[in-house]
């Protein structure tokens, strides 16, 4: 059994985001996905790091997809307390590029420090200088990391990687890690882990209590 995952093993991972993130996750460590979306990332992480699963989504289609791939999925809304869930029973919770589109992502964070151990968190960055260049144009961006129009967007609460770092500070969460990503082929993908709010199209963030 290896102990990393790339993002074409198995054709289980195309999203970078979700390889990094499959990459820190030690072997059999207990993970709860929030939003988990068709399930693909858990089924990655049982077949390839023997982690003991378990997802929450709200779409009925897509709780379909994670039972036909076998992963175990609770129908729920994140915009709320998860009274399922009792404190300290996972190792890790994730949350992949959902944050930005709850009610209450402070609440929401919180609730993810009191289940488990860590956070994850795949933040959109609405910084990134594709994104400011369409915004002083007189536009909503519509860019390869937010490739949906405003009026079609989930995305109620739209914030930049800054606005990540000032809310844990204000909530008193501790950063362990940041992992800033650029899109592939983007030509200044090298400037991204130096100056992450805007040149990462995303970043992943590990927290704690």
């Amino acid at each position: 059994m290896r102990n990393t995952i790339h993002v074409n093993d198995h054709r289980l991972i195309s999203r970078s985001d979700l390889a990094a993130i499959a990459d820190m996750i030690p072997h059999g460590a207990k993970i709860l996905d929030l939003g988990c979306g068709s399930g693909r990332l858990l089924k990655a992480l049982k077949m390839l790091k023997d982690a003991k699963i378990m997802g929450v989504e709200l779409d009925q289609s897509k709780i379909i997809e994670c039972v036909r791939r076998g992963v175990p999925v609770i129908q729920a809304n994140l915009d709320g307390a998860l009274p399922e869930f009792t404190d300290n029973s996972y190792d890790y919770v994730i949350l992949s590029r959902t944050l930005q589109a709850v009610m209450h992502p402070d609440l929401l964070l919180t609730e993810m420090l009191r289940i488990g151990n860590k956070g994850i968190i795949s933040l959109m960055n609405f910084a990134h200088f594709d994104a400011r260049l369409q915004m002083m144009g007189g536009n909503m961006p519509v860019t390869r990391s937010l490739p949906v129009k405003w009026y079609e967007t989930a995305n109620i609460h739209p914030g930049t990687l800054s606005d990540f770092r000032n809310l844990c500070h204000d909530k008193n969460i501790r950063i362990v890690r940041e992992i800033p990503l650029a899109q592939p082929g983007d030509s200044l993908r090298f400037l991204a882990p130096v100056w992450p709010n805007l040149f990462a199209s995303n970043c992943i963030f590990v927290v704690s209590k």
